[in-house]
């Protein structure tokens, strides 16, 4: 889908009370209408209720998760990289080998293999005192760091260093011009580029040009690459002295660097769909979480929360936890539905707490339900202990009906479903929610409407019987409190369409669908 270049509106300078900058969008649609009262939308977190999961890292940048939902995070100054959990102290699995830190350098992006389960692949982008280039290995052997891609132009600027498995299955880097601008429009050269490979490192055959991992180019530095539910693909990038970009990436784009920071109306380049000045942003990672999108900056020490249209466009972006925790570098939506956040305070540029760095996550708005919602086996408030019934209570062979015929079930859980699709298969992101009594395992069940078939599943057991489907708790995920939320993962394949399901029950109870 080609996007047509527009003139920018420009939006009005913010107030610190309101959190809006001085964005600029291109082509830019209202935000999208506000959900009704009893209901939030995917992505909409509290940042009132911080929670530390990690402190005392040193510049932690690329960070994934694994299928048991804990977190990798790549350690960019010591070569580390680490295990984090809520509740736990980070622990070491792998130091990679010829980091070198210089600059800007140093163990950058960090992905999980979407096949993990099957292979057991993590990649890592780091820089050595050669080049830049992508390793993967395996927990069970760490030491084995199997090149992918080497020779990529290094320097103490502009190394890029994001890396993200997209909903292709391909691997995409974000790979920056090494200081040397020329290197972004020259399509010989893979810096200055958005890069996209094959999990060994080989060309995809579909690439815009046959035998090159070229995906787009004209580009300064990336090192924020997500995707929407749609598979549109999401890049933030740092511009020099006037305007940092958020780019919709499409393959062959030619994104203006060095002819063009920011803007231009030049029908040989792609023009951004927002842009801040560099004070306000410096961005580096990014996420997508429902309907929004999520930018950590640097410079500006604030989260950046743009609305998505829903058909490749952006609303009017409003900022977070301004100043409060410092610079930002990553932003991942976790698999447990809350949003992570870690800081780059000792990356030589900021002023760092006495905690710092830190990996911070923040709850989604829904993880608690609506005041008058009440568990479905909770008795009316007037009805007495069941140990101490009134004498007029009838025996315990012949009760009063609790429901009049015709009741609908009550509402037990809450779901989000959240896919990536393509041509032919899909992967889905299933969140749950439960809204009542306490439990120690648990069943979802729902029915497809189209031909989709499940193929693979993490943290849960997943089963098919024609169009009905079944998922029940893995061993280390069965206990789900009142109002707690617990999340797994589907993969699948699907014909001409691939619409989401309708209707769910969980343990038996009807659920609320978001």
């Amino acid at each position: 889908m080609r996007v047509r270049s527009m003139v920018a509106a420009a939006v009005a300078a913010g107030l610190a009370a309101t959190g809006v900058g001085t964005a600029t969008l291109a082509g830019a649609a209202p935000a999208d209408p506000a959900p009704a009262a009893a209901t939030l939308a995917v992505g909409d977190f509290d940042f009132t209720r911080p929670q530390v999961v990690a402190t005392g890292l040193t510049v932690p940048w690329g960070m994934d998760f694994l299928p048991d939902g804990s977190a990798l995070t790549a350690l960019r100054n010591s070569g580390q990289v680490v295990r984090v959990r809520p509740g736990q102290a980070p622990e070491q699995v792998a130091q990679i080998s010829g980091v070198n830190a210089s600059g800007e350098g140093g163990l950058l992006g960090l992905a999980v293999s979407p096949g993990y389960a099957q292979d057991g692949y993590v990649y890592v982008y780091l820089t050595t005192t050669t080049d830049n280039r992508i390793v993967r290995f395996r927990l069970s052997a760490p030491q084995n760091q199997e090149p992918v891609l080497t020779g990529l132009a290094r320097s103490t600027i502009h190394n890029g260093g994001r890396i993200a498995f997209g909903p292709d299955g391909m691997l995409y880097a974000g790979v920056g011009d090494a200081g040397q601008t020329a290197n972004a429009q020259n399509p010989q050269s893979r810096n200055g580029k958005i890069l996209r490979m094959r999990p060994d490192g080989s060309a995809p055959s579909d690439n815009p040009t046959a035998g090159s991992l070229v995906y787009s180019l004209g580009h300064r530095n990336v090192q924020g690459l997500t995707w929407d539910a749609q598979g549109r693909l999401y890049a933030a990038e740092f511009g020099q002295n006037t305007w940092d970009e958020v780019n919709l990436i499409v393959a062959g784009g030619n994104y203006g660097w060095p002819t063009v920071e920011g803007r231009a109306n030049d029908p040989r380049f792609r023009d951004p769909l927002l842009v801040w000045t560099t004070a306000e942003a410096s961005p580096s990672g990014a996420a997508v979480a429902g309907n929004r999108l999520f930018v950590a900056a640097l410079r500006g020490t604030r989260l950046w929360t743009v609305p998505l249209t829903g058909t490749g466009g952006v609303g009017t972006p409003a900022a977070e936890l301004t100043g409060a925790y410092g610079r930002l570098r990553t932003v991942e939506y976790g698999p447990d539905g809350w949003l992570w956040v870690t800081t780059s305070n000792r990356d030589g540029r900021g002023t760092p707490a006495s905690t710092d760095d830190r990996i911070l996550r923040f709850p989604p708005k829904d993880t608690t339900p609506p005041p008058t919602s009440q568990p479905p086996t909770t008795p009316p408030p007037t009805t007495p202990p069941p140990t101490t019934p009134p004498p007029t209570t009838p025996p315990p062979t012949t009760p009063p009906p609790t429901t009049p015929p015709g009741t609908p079930p009550p509402v037990s859980c809450r779901v989000v479903w959240q896919p990536n699709q393509w041509n032919g298969g899909f992967t889905a992101e299933v969140s749950i929610t439960n809204l009542g009594f306490p439990v120690t395992s648990w069943t979802l069940t729902w029915s497809f409407a189209a031909d989709q078939r499940i193929t693979n599943a993490w943290n849960a057991q997943v089963t098919q019987s024609g169009s009905a489907v079944t998922a029940r708790n893995a061993a280390w995920n069965g206990t789900v409190p009142q109002s707690g939320t617990v999340s797994f993962g589907v993969q699948g394949t699907s014909g001409a369409s691939n619409p989401r399901p309708a209707a769910f029950q969980f343990n038996g109870g009807v659920c609320l669908v978001q």
